[in-house]
């Protein structure tokens, strides 16, 4: 995978039936596959939609795939295609043999998102279509019938958490960044229409993510109504015994800040246990031994057996794993970590130019990279890691979580190596809390 990756990262231009800004992206040539569907009549999906899909190098069969769904209007929706490309998301991906699947609906500015975020509308039939479509391009025909772990943002959470309510017997886990579906009508948002929870739906983890300024201590402003709808969510689910969590991000509005420290952990102990051990049979059932609770908007977790108040008004946490990161995250997002990432591979040079591969650390992501030349650092790339929305990160991010375009390659050039010397470079990773590769 890794020796491929540089030549993905030059954009392609799309076919001419695209416009702006859904027409560049980067290439999808194996480990990637990508289909687009053009926009369809009323009663199917309205707007374009472009999927793009990594499969993980040699894995001989998927045994699931994971879908980062962006949120509503055309910076988000343009933000879903990178999505597929982000290496942190695409070792958790790795770990489960699972694909990393990214949408990129092409909602034209101020359309009504609700024709393709409530899945009803067509955005559901679509999907499993692009399953099926990629799964013939990528030689991989289970994508068709394996589960889904849904990450969703906005409009994506609220696309998510539809997918549990009318498929739940094909989620294994969801993650709902600052958007649930609603399951009572609004007034003031008469398009949107109302879900009903099915006894199926209780079984399927869920992470309530909203952030502290979308109406839980700033009550007024465009994402006031976040919370409250969260909530409303979360206390019919988990009031019938619903495995449904609230991770309150303390840092921000609607931006995902963070979240993926904590939501890629979640997954990841949600999907050790649901996926089937055998290809076709039904997901696993979360057990409840393992469990820990927290009160609603409290910072403090503990097991199930110790916490005294009703249950069935606590935030559901899987494990002892998740709560230790949980509280740290709703405290002030700085979630520890001790591993560091894994050292990067495959060094090249050629002339004055370094090229090298490296995966993500599951815990933390990537910063940066360090370069040596003959034991003496020259440079790191990228020079100053940004990110507006969190911590540094390599790749950058978009209001979505998902790598900035251009995506970033991992490369460097040496502008200062002696001609006809012999050089000994040398390449570390550094993760997002700052730890360092061997």
């Amino acid at each position: 995978m890794r020796t491929i990756v540089f030549s993905l990262l030059a954009f392609a231009t799309s076919l001419s039936a695209q416009n702006a800004p859904y027409d560049v992206f980067p290439a999808a040539d194996p480990p990637y596959y990508r289909v687009r569907y053009e926009a369809k009549q009323a009663g199917e999906l309205i707007f374009p939609v472009n999927y793009t899909i990594w499969i993980p190098p040699g894995v001989k069969s998927v045994r699931g795939v994971i879908v980062h769904q962006h949120g509503c209007g055309e910076g988000s929706c343009k933000s879903g295609l990178t999505g597929a490309f982000d290496l942190h998301w695409q070792a958790l991906a790795k770990k489960h043999d699972c694909a990393l699947l990214a949408p990129s609906y092409e909602q034209p500015d101020k359309a009504d998102c609700q024709m393709w975020c409530d899945p009803r509308n067509g955005s559901a039939a679509a999907f499993q279509k692009c399953l099926v479509d990629l799964g013939a391009k990528s030689g991989h025909p289970e994508l068709s019938k394996v589960p889904w772990a849904l990450w969703g943002h906005s409009g994506g959470g609220h696309w998510a958490g539809g997918m549990v309510l009318t498929h739940p017997e094909r989620v294994a886990a969801a993650w709902l960044r600052s958007g649930v579906p609603l399951l009572k009508a609004n007034p003031d948002r008469s398009t949107i229409k109302t879900h009903t929870v099915p006894k199926a739906a209780l079984q399927v983890p869920m992470m309530c993510n909203p952030g502290t300024k979308e109406g839980v201590t700033v009550k007024e402003g465009r994402f006031a109504g976040v919370w409250p709808a969260n909530e409303e969510f979360f206390n019919a689910v988990r009031g019938q015994g619903g495995l449904v969590g609230v991770a309150v991000d303390p840092l921000t509005a609607h931006e995902c800040g963070n979240a993926r420290y904590l939501a890629i952990p979640w997954l990841d102990a949600c999907l050790s246990v649901r996926l089937p051990k055998n290809s076709g049979d039904p997901l696993q059932a979360m057990p409840q031994e393992d469990v820990w609770l927290a009160p609603l908007l409290g910072t403090e977790a503990v097991p199930a057996a110790q916490f005294t108040s009703d249950a069935n008004q606590a935030v559901w946490l899987p494990n002892e794993a998740v709560a230790k990161a949980w509280m740290p995250y709703v405290k002030d997002t700085q979630i520890s970590d001790t591993t560091p990432p894994p050292a990067p591979t495959n060094l090249r040079v050629n002339g004055k130019e370094l090229a090298w591969d490296a995966e993500a650390d599951l815990e933390s992501g990537i910063a940066s990279f360090i370069i040596e030349r003959d034991g003496q650092v020259i440079g790191t790339v990228p020079e100053q890691p940004k990110n507006p929305f969190g911590r540094p990160i390599f790749q950058g991010l978009q209001y979505s979580d998902t790598p900035a375009m251009p995506l970033v390659k991992m490369t460097f050039t040496d502008a200062k190596a002696e001609a006809g010397k012999q050089h000994a470079y040398r390449v570390t990773a550094v993760n997002t809390a700052g730890l360092k590769s061997k």
